[in-house]
């Protein structure tokens, strides 16, 4: 199965079950659960094994076709009477020999908040409101670093897992959500990680999870080089010239270059290519085409959660560098004191580098333009629990 028609199977499965959901929440049928509609039954499908089992795939999708074609057989049905038998008789055997796929693959185990999506944007002030929370309560448990080695974890039946790989992109955000409210037990009913219950409110547990994605981000760009997974840039209140945006959402549809400055560092000129926005202190009289605006607080949020995504100290933030695709995702980075863009700037990749033709010529590229044209050439996408969003 194609990669489009894989994405466009499983975004057409994720949407029919929230507008069920949906649907069934109008009828009352589904009530609010944390601020969002419940989702009432006890399985989800199972988007994981369809998006790593192509096969599995593909059985799923001819099922829904021959669904499908009963459905409509059923309606053609109606209006001609001499017909009719036929067209039933014809649904029947669709439906019967339809290649059903079976349930324990189909289905995956849900919890209410399975379709929750998080309410935060992702904003650099929840990021650093969510490290507070992480700190106070969860370090004890997951450690300072993430890893899983706190000073309780001995005590725990069974040991946290590592959060600095791709684990939280690999769960739905309302099933996290889940995890960190009502705890997690092993198959035999024991608990293996204990919930805040109302400990912590519905908004300080989605900050924890933005927080974790953040510094699980920063940790694989230290560790590997790489984002194996899409990051957002982390949301902010901005002022740009001629008032053209007051939220960094409001960018999304440009390429945006992040520079951070700071003592000894240079401001980074203008390019037309992409919407300059400027953090950190500047010069005194200088300008930026935009920046962070609000309080103090605020700024320091931005850089604080700009590092944590970079996996570098605040003390090092100064002279690093970002662009942002147009869909808002973090793509290239460039370190302090390097003088030009290049393709190998590029950290978050859909595919590999593209290996030069042998004997080809060596021109002069401008690196920003080779880099902004194979970041628009390769999009790339979010996947949560094997949906696409």
């Amino acid at each position: 199965m194609s990669p489009d028609l894989l994405n466009g199977l499983l975004e057409g499965l994720l949407a029919a079950q929230q507008g069920l959901r949906a649907v069934l929440h109008a009828l009352g049928l589904a009530p609010e659960v944390h601020g969002q509609p419940a989702w009432p039954w006890g399985h989800r499908i199972a988007a994981e094994m369809l998006a790593v089992d192509a096969g599995h795939a593909r059985q799923v999708l001819l099922s829904l076709l021959c669904a499908g074609a009963a459905l409509l057989a059923l309606a053609v049905s109606l209006p001609f009477q001499r017909a009719r038998p036929w067209l039933i008789a014809l649904a029947a055997a669709l439906l019967v020999f339809a290649p059903w796929p079976q349930a324990h693959l189909l289905l995956a185990p849900a919890v209410p908040t399975s379709l929750h999506q998080s309410p935060t944007g992702f904003a650099a002030g929840g990021i650093v409101r969510g490290q507070a929370v992480y700190q106070q309560h969860c370090v004890r448990c997951h450690g300072a670093d993430g890893r899983g080695e706190g000073p309780d974890a001995p005590q725990l039946a069974q040991w946290p897992p590592n959060l600095n790989g791709t684990l939280l992109w690999k769960r739905l955000d309302g099933e996290l959500f889940w995890r960190v409210r009502e705890g997690m037990h092993n198959r035999a009913g024991v608990q293996t990680m204990p919930g805040v219950g109302s400990a912590l409110r519905d908004e300080e547990i989605w900050d924890v999870l933005d927080y974790l994605q953040a510094h699980a981000a920063g940790q694989m760009l230290r560790e590997a080089g790489t984002w194996d997974r899409p990051v957002r840039l982390p949301g902010m209140a901005v002022q740009c010239r001629h008032g053209r945006a007051r939220q960094s959402r409001d960018l999304v549809g440009q390429r945006v270059r992040v520079a951070v400055a700071g003592p000894g560092v240079p401001l980074v000129a203008d390019d037309p290519r992409l919407v300059t926005l400027v953090a950190g202190a500047l010069p005194a009289g200088a300008d930026a085409e935009c920046q962070p605006q609000g309080d103090p607080q605020h700024k320091r949020a931005v850089e604080q959660a700009l590092a944590l995504v970079l996996g570098v100290s605040a003390a090092e933030l100064p002279g690093y560098q970002l662009i942002v695709d147009r869909a808002g995702w973090l793509r290239a980075r460039g370190q302090p004191g390097k003088a030009a863009w290049s393709e190998d700037d590029l950290v978050c990749r859909a595919t590999a580098a593209p290996a030069p033709p042998v004997g080809a010529a060596t021109a002069p590229v401008d690196g920003l333009q080779a880099l902004i044209r194979r970041m628009d050439a390769e999009p790339v996408r979010l996947v949560r629990g094997g949906f696409p969003h």
